[in-house]
């Protein structure tokens, strides 16, 4: 899906149209999340974010999956799977599933820790543990009570904020935000933008944590596209940050093509790519997200990104207390 215009403009009449849908949804989501979940029997981390679309999720958790690797834990990445085909429970296996049967972002996990596919989630917590999991890491999953988090950390984009506030399908939010501040354990703020101080704020006044990032692109990929003249595309939630974040990177970007999210190439259209690529003499550069989704990879170069934290020492006193009282509550 991409994401309708009117969610991060100013008011608007579709907004307002769908506003009574909006409430709807709203009130449904809010009641869900009262519901009562499953014990996991190990710690659980969530990494999710209020709103639908990109916000840096993925590389939130590979940050925190290093942060508990060095603490000493193993994690497992416990994902729903979203755009796979396969329900699960299932460990990924990037030699043998695609994207289509586990979805893009769960295979491009799979490449760096153990990552397991389940559309219920709480079925996939056996699995997780049955892989040696201490700890289970949520890829999403904020509003799904169906596993009881003994921390979630929200990601929020600082550039885009909430868009208009409005829940779907008037705007971006799962639910209410009041509901869902109230379920914030820390909130991790990434970029320089001042869209999210509002929420920021919010947060900081309830005594919890907020913690700044940035996307940190890969130093050699970097030097490589240094006087190249690059044709950028993705489909992901914010194709524009990854296009920005070549420009701040110094590279080139001539050219550019935005996709929906998890948007399912075709032969057609990454041939039509590589084409106009050859034709100009340009270099054909994605995310790592999206070169999950693609067979032919040999003509494209994937830009990686790491999530650095201003504080980190804060965050690994944050993870490591969380994880010391899930363990309390368990004995």
């Amino acid at each position: 899906m991409r994401e309708p215009g009117f969610w991060h403009g100013p008011s608007s009449l579709n907004s307002h149209l769908l506003k009574p849908l909006g409430a709807l949804y709203g009130a449904i989501a809010a009641q869900r999340l009262q519901r009562k979940g499953l014990h996991a029997g190990i710690p659980v981390l969530c990494v999710g974010n209020y709103h639908v679309g990109g916000a840096g999720k993925t590389p939130t958790v590979l940050a925190l999956a290093k942060l508990m690797r060095d603490l000493g834990e193993t994690p497992v990445v416990l994902s729903r799977g979203y755009g796979g085909e396969l329900r699960g429970p299932v460990r990924v296996d990037p030699e043998r599933h695609t994207a289509a049967d586990v979805g893009d972002e769960p295979l491009m996990l799979a490449s760096h820790l153990p990552v397991v596919v389940s559309r219920k989630r709480a079925e996939g917590v056996p699995l997780a543990r049955s892989q040696g999991a201490t700890v289970i890491l949520m890829d999403d999953g904020f509003q799904n009570p169906s596993i009881v988090k003994d921390a979630s950390l929200i990601v929020i984009d600082s550039e885009r904020g909430l868009g208009n506030g409005k829940v779907f399908p008037a705007g971006p939010l799962r639910a209410p935000l009041r509901p869902q501040l109230a379920r914030t354990d820390a909130l991790i703020v990434v970029g320089n933008g001042t869209a999210a101080e509002p929420v920021a704020a919010e947060i900081a006044a309830q005594g919890k944590p907020v913690l700044r990032a940035r996307l940190k692109p890969d130093d050699a990929q970097v030097a490589a596209l240094q006087g190249k003249r690059v044709l950028a595309f993705a489909g992901i939630g914010d194709p524009a940050r990854f296009f920005n974040t070549l420009r701040l990177s110094g590279i080139d970007v001539v050219r550019q093509q935005a996709f929906a999210d998890h948007h399912p190439y075709s032969q057609t259209e990454i041939e039509g790519l590589i084409t106009e690529a050859r034709r100009d003499g340009l270099t054909l550069v994605t995310t790592e997200k999206d070169l999950a989704r693609l067979r032919d990879r040999q003509h494209i170069v994937p830009f990686a990104v790491t999530l650095e934290f201003d504080d980190p020492a804060r965050l690994r006193k944050f993870v490591a207390d969380r994880l010391f009282k899930a363990r309390e509550r368990k004995e």
